[in-house]
């Protein structure tokens, strides 16, 4: 980070499909209450579904966590989760913007919206993590957050229950190595110290 975007926090967007309760609770539960960054916790979920992975995420980890509404300011420490039948955008001010999705296919909520629009609003401060789940969602958002100067993390194929998403990621020419899913909180710990 530079000394222009120090004054304001990170943004780290966890992305996940198939295999992501088990992912998020593993990432989450490894971060301290006082993490640095504000934090957009994306599962793929039916959108004709009610969703309860904010109150079940809440219930591993020592952070805040919140079901996304419109207009929420992103704060540090504290998790966004998508809702179902939402699409999450983040805007320059660094509070979310939802949108209703339709049906079935494709992804529900979408990675690449989320992390395209991250990489835009947030430029160095972002961070996008790409976790377990099928298919390619979240590989041109995670090329989009690096072109802006944020960082990528990426599950690897061993601790990953589906490696399409991750695989993707890796493919969208991402230099960094894959991380086993044990390692990837003490890494976003290691890269946003200060």
């Amino acid at each position: 980070m530079t000394a222009e975007t120090s004054a304001r926090f990170p943004i780290v967007a966890l992305v996940s499909s198939a295999g992501g309760f088990d992912a998020l609770t593993m990432v989450l539960a490894g971060l301290p209450a006082d993490f640095p960054a504000a934090i957009i916790a994306m599962q793929h979920l039916s959108p004709d579904r009610e969703s309860h992975l904010a109150e079940l995420l809440a219930r591993q980890t020592s952070l805040a966590v919140d079901p996304a509404h419109d207009g929420a300011a992103l704060v540090p420490g504290r998790v966004l989760v998508i809702p179902a039948a939402k699409h999450l955008l983040i805007g320059t001010d660094d509070r979310v913007r939802l949108l209703d999705t339709g049906s079935l296919p494709p992804a529900r909520p979408s990675a690449d919206l989320l992390l395209c629009t991250l990489a835009v609003a947030a430029g160095p401060r972002a961070v996008a993590v790409v976790l377990t789940g099928r298919g390619a969602d979240g590989a041109l958002g995670a090329q989009a957050v690096r072109i802006y100067g944020g960082q990528v993390l990426v599950q690897d194929e061993a601790s990953a229950q589906e490696y399409g998403m991750p695989a993707a990621a890796v493919l969208a020419d991402n230099p960094s190595p894959p991380l086993s899913l044990g390692a990837i909180a003490p890494a976003l710990i290691g890269l946003l110290q200060p």
